[in-house]
């Protein structure tokens, strides 16, 4: 055979073992397949088996949880029945035994208001049994006494009345013995303090000033040709020039201080200049008015600055100013009121109130003073109108309404400057008053002492600062001398006014003369 037949005869050898081999392959993954096959669903039935088994278990591990589960709450709820059940019949038995005391009270109740019926019976009998036996009782002591039973009542109702005005005056003398001690151990305190701490001059103010000249042809000249010179200085200034025997002086007479201090300066000014005449006068007058305008300034704020208020107005520093040359019963009044200022700065310090209000209005209370002469009115209301014009404080104006008393005081500090002004004005030296009225207010304190119903007679003493009252035995007791003292004392006190305070001592002796023989 040739070669090509074979190799054709060898191909399709192979070709059919492969198609063999390929049969054969395929049979026996088949076969292995199919028992895989069987294997995974004899797996799975058992798989299923198995879980059906296990939910089966879980069932019923379940259905017995459940159960006693169950069982459990139930005896949980049998329990707390049981114990509400006992719960209720403890509260039932609260109940029951509560009712039976209400019950027993009202029981006992019931028999309490027997009983109070029954006293308000015996009451009502006892009650008409005690008015006849009164009735009785009074027709024997009128009939024993001779008294009728409203002459009886004011007799007794007269014993009652001694007793309570006797108790009443022996009251009001150890309350205001008490009162008085320690009201004034503390104002003694508080005052003795403020005047030792404040040192102030004394001087009496008067009506004239002298002038020094260096030899007596000076008054020749002051007086000029035919009295040209005084003339004109006495009608450029307002003051009168005295000029008589006393050597090498003038005498420069005025009630207005501000006019004879520019006098004095306008007239020594033209005694160093030499030259005198009308129109120099005139001059050193003009000069002389600034000179007192300026220092009327300075005077303001030295006070200011001295008692150390600061803040007010320079129109009302002007004026404090001003009051370096008005005097009161010869007392400076700028240095009466930084005084006061100073006064009652200590006593605020004192009491613990403020210490720079109460100087300030110690400094202003008399401010009206400035310009009094100038307007109608007193100075407290000019002085009270200057402060709301210059918009002070409210205790400010009150304090200078109301340190005379004229308008009630609504603060302590009010009341401090009133102490304040009446310590500077009380002190010995500080002022100077007229015969007249040391006479009208000696009489006026005797007059009304004399009023009253039981007074014999009454001096006033001691410059008016006591009054002794010599009342009539028969009229007034023991018991009214207290009363009458103390009304004497508030009729003072609202119808006089003084300086510091006026001792009333109500004087009543009782005198039995009998003669041996």
């Amino acid at each position: 055979m040739s070669t090509g037949i074979w190799i054709a005869i060898v191909g399709a050898g192979i070709l059919v073992s492969a198609i063999i081999a390929s049969v054969v392959t395929k049979s026996v993954l088949k076969s292995k397949a199919d028992s895989t096959i069987g294997n995974a669903d004899e797996k799975a039935r058992k798989i299923i088996d198995d879980a059906l088994a296990a939910a089966e278990a879980k069932k019923r591990e379940s259905l017995l949880e459940i159960k006693e589960e169950s069982i459990r709450t139930k005896n949980d709820l049998d329990k707390e029945i049981k114990e509400r059940r006992a719960e209720a019949q403890r509260y039932e038995r609260r109940v029951q035994q509560k009712e039976e005391n209400i019950d027993k009270k009202a029981e006992a109740i019931e028999r309490r208001e027997q009983s109070l019926a029954a006293r308000e019976e015996n009451l009502e009998r006892d009650k008409i049994e005690i008015s006849k036996l009164n009735e009785q009782r009074l027709q024997e002591l009128e009939r024993i006494s001779g008294l009728t039973s409203e002459q009886a009542k004011d007799y007794l109702l007269k014993i009652v009345e001694d007793e309570v005005k006797h108790e009443t005056a022996v009251m009001i003398k150890e309350m205001e013995s008490r009162a008085k001690d320690e009201a004034d151990k503390k104002a003694k305190e508080y005052v003795v303090s403020a005047i030792q701490r404040c040192a102030a001059d004394c001087v009496s103010e008067t009506a004239i000033s002298v002038v020094q000249l260096p030899n007596d042809e000076m008054k020749g000249r002051i007086i000029g040709r035919e009295g040209r010179n005084i003339r004109t200085l006495e009608t450029m200034t307002g003051v009168d020039l005295i000029i008589d025997d006393t050597p090498e002086a003038v005498v420069l007479s005025s009630f207005d201080p501000i006019r004879r201090e520019v006098a004095r300066i306008a007239l020594e000014k033209l005694i160093v200049d030499g030259r005198i005449h009308p129109a120099r006068i005139e001059e050193m007058v003009e000069k002389a008015q600034k000179e007192v305008e300026t220092m009327i300034k300075e005077e303001g704020e030295a006070a200011t600055l001295e008692v150390g208020v600061h803040g007010i107005h320079p129109e009302l520093v002007r004026l404090l100013g001003k009051m370096k040359f008005r005097t009161s019963y010869g007392q400076n009044a700028l240095r009466h009121s930084v005084e006061v200022a100073q006064l009652s700065g200590l006593l605020a310090a004192e009491m613990g109130l403020d210490v720079r209000l109460a100087k300030r209005a110690g400094l202003l209370h008399d401010i009206g003073k400035s310009i009094d002469r100038e307007m109608e009115g007193s100075h407290v209301q000019l002085g009270a109108d200057l402060c709301k014009k210059y918009k002070e404080n409210a205790t400010v104006i009150n304090a200078v309404e109301s340190h005379h008393g004229d308008v009630e005081a609504t603060s302590l500090i009010s009341c401090i400057v009133q102490a304040a002004d009446t310590i500077s004005a009380a002190r010995p030296g500080a002022r100077r008053e007229t015969l007249e009225t040391y006479t009208t207010r000696l009489k006026q304190l005797e007059d009304i002492t004399n009023n009253f119903k039981g007074v014999d007679k009454s001096f006033a003493i001691q410059a008016g600062r006591e009054v002794r009252v010599m009342v009539v035995p028969e009229q007034i007791n023991d018991t009214d001398m207290v009363i009458l003292a103390r009304d004497i004392s508030k009729k003072i006190e609202e119808e006089m006014e003084y300086p510091g305070q006026i001792k009333v001592n109500v004087i009543r002796e009782s005198r039995a003369i009998d003669y041996a023989k």
